[in-house]
Protein backbone atom coordinates (compact mmCIF):
# COMPACT_ATOMS: atom_id res chain seq x y z
CA UNK A 1 0.00 0.00 0.00
CA UNK A 2 1.03 3.21 -0.84
CA UNK A 3 0.94 6.74 0.87
CA UNK A 4 0.44 10.13 -0.49
CA UNK A 5 3.50 12.69 0.59
CA UNK A 6 0.72 14.23 3.27
CA UNK A 7 0.43 11.33 4.65
CA UNK A 8 4.32 10.26 4.74
CA UNK A 9 4.93 13.85 6.88
CA UNK A 10 2.10 12.65 9.15
CA UNK A 11 3.77 9.48 10.13
CA UNK A 12 7.29 10.65 9.96
CA UNK A 13 5.80 13.03 12.94
CA UNK A 14 4.77 10.45 14.96
CA UNK A 15 1.07 10.53 13.89
CA UNK A 16 -0.86 7.69 12.00
CA UNK A 17 -2.83 8.81 8.40
CA UNK A 18 -5.71 8.14 10.92
CA UNK A 19 -4.71 10.76 13.48
CA UNK A 20 -4.24 13.28 10.57
CA UNK A 21 -8.03 12.45 9.59
CA UNK A 22 -9.41 13.12 13.22
CA UNK A 23 -7.88 16.29 13.27
CA UNK A 24 -8.71 17.54 9.70
CA UNK A 25 -12.54 16.19 11.11
CA UNK A 26 -11.89 18.03 14.36
CA UNK A 27 -11.16 21.43 12.42
CA UNK A 28 -13.50 21.28 10.93
CA UNK A 29 -15.89 20.71 13.59
CA UNK A 30 -14.97 24.20 14.74
CA UNK A 31 -14.91 25.57 10.70
CA UNK A 32 -18.41 24.80 10.42
CA UNK A 33 -19.84 26.83 14.05
CA UNK A 34 -18.30 29.96 12.95
CA UNK A 35 -20.32 33.00 12.06
CA UNK A 36 -19.92 34.60 8.51
CA UNK A 37 -18.09 37.74 9.86
CA UNK A 38 -17.42 39.07 13.49
CA UNK A 39 -20.27 41.40 12.93
CA UNK A 40 -22.90 38.94 13.94
CA UNK A 41 -21.30 38.89 17.48
CA UNK A 42 -23.64 40.71 19.45
CA UNK A 43 -23.81 39.12 22.95
CA UNK A 44 -23.39 40.70 26.19
CA UNK A 45 -20.51 42.89 27.07
CA UNK A 46 -21.55 43.45 30.69
CA UNK A 47 -24.03 42.33 33.18
CA UNK A 48 -24.66 38.32 34.39
CA UNK A 49 -24.37 35.66 31.72
CA UNK A 50 -25.86 31.89 32.45
CA UNK A 51 -24.54 29.57 29.54
CA UNK A 52 -27.32 26.73 29.36
CA UNK A 53 -26.34 23.04 30.19
CA UNK A 54 -24.89 22.28 26.54
CA UNK A 55 -22.33 25.10 26.74
CA UNK A 56 -21.34 24.31 30.49
CA UNK A 57 -21.92 21.07 30.99
CA UNK A 58 -18.73 20.56 33.47
CA UNK A 59 -18.52 23.91 35.39
CA UNK A 60 -19.44 27.07 35.78
CA UNK A 61 -22.82 28.05 34.20
CA UNK A 62 -22.57 31.56 35.56
CA UNK A 63 -20.24 34.49 34.33
CA UNK A 64 -20.10 37.74 35.47
CA UNK A 65 -18.69 40.09 33.20
CA UNK A 66 -17.46 42.80 35.55
CA UNK A 67 -14.83 40.07 36.53
CA UNK A 68 -11.88 39.69 34.13
CA UNK A 69 -11.60 35.84 34.89
CA UNK A 70 -14.84 35.20 34.66
CA UNK A 71 -15.33 36.80 31.70
CA UNK A 72 -12.37 34.89 30.40
CA UNK A 73 -13.96 31.76 30.91
CA UNK A 74 -17.13 32.55 29.28
CA UNK A 75 -15.34 33.33 26.19
CA UNK A 76 -13.19 30.32 26.39
CA UNK A 77 -16.33 27.96 27.08
CA UNK A 78 -17.89 29.42 24.03
CA UNK A 79 -15.68 29.16 21.63
CA UNK A 80 -14.73 25.26 22.57
CA UNK A 81 -18.41 24.35 23.07
CA UNK A 82 -20.36 26.36 21.46
CA UNK A 83 -22.84 25.88 18.19
CA UNK A 84 -23.23 28.26 15.51
CA UNK A 85 -26.05 29.57 16.35
CA UNK A 86 -24.39 30.25 20.60
CA UNK A 87 -21.79 32.48 19.68
CA UNK A 88 -23.58 35.29 18.23
CA UNK A 89 -25.65 34.73 21.51
CA UNK A 90 -22.53 34.88 23.94
CA UNK A 91 -19.72 36.26 22.29
CA UNK A 92 -19.79 40.04 21.77
CA UNK A 93 -16.92 41.49 18.66
CA UNK A 94 -15.59 44.59 20.25
CA UNK A 95 -14.76 42.22 23.56
CA UNK A 96 -13.52 39.10 21.47
CA UNK A 97 -11.13 41.18 19.88
CA UNK A 98 -10.26 42.97 22.92
CA UNK A 99 -9.82 40.09 24.81
CA UNK A 100 -8.37 37.74 21.93
CA UNK A 101 -4.51 38.37 22.85
CA UNK A 102 -4.75 36.48 26.05
CA UNK A 103 -7.93 34.50 24.81
CA UNK A 104 -6.24 32.84 22.03
CA UNK A 105 -3.28 31.29 24.23
CA UNK A 106 -6.09 29.83 26.46
CA UNK A 107 -7.82 28.15 24.08
CA UNK A 108 -6.88 24.83 22.16
CA UNK A 109 -4.12 25.14 19.04
CA UNK A 110 -7.20 24.27 16.84
CA UNK A 111 -9.81 26.63 17.68
CA UNK A 112 -7.22 29.37 17.93
CA UNK A 113 -6.58 28.31 14.24
CA UNK A 114 -9.56 28.28 12.73
CA UNK A 115 -10.57 31.18 14.18
CA UNK A 116 -7.28 33.01 13.03
CA UNK A 117 -7.37 31.67 9.37
CA UNK A 118 -11.30 32.74 9.42
CA UNK A 119 -10.77 36.27 10.82
CA UNK A 120 -7.46 37.79 9.80
CA UNK A 121 -8.42 40.92 12.43
CA UNK A 122 -7.78 38.66 15.44
CA UNK A 123 -4.23 37.63 14.19
CA UNK A 124 -3.40 40.95 13.94
CA UNK A 125 -4.67 42.37 17.33
CA UNK A 126 -2.15 39.57 18.24
CA UNK A 127 0.67 41.01 16.34
CA UNK A 128 -0.31 44.51 17.62
CA UNK A 129 -0.61 43.49 21.26
CA UNK A 130 3.11 42.11 20.77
Amino acid sequence: MFSSPQQSASVSRGSSPADAEDLTLYREKFRRRLPESLDELHGPAQGVVKLPLHLAWSGMTTYDMSKPRQRMGLYRTVLHEGLRDDLPRYLNRDLLLHLWPVLRTLVGRTVRTVWEDAFPQLASRTRAAA
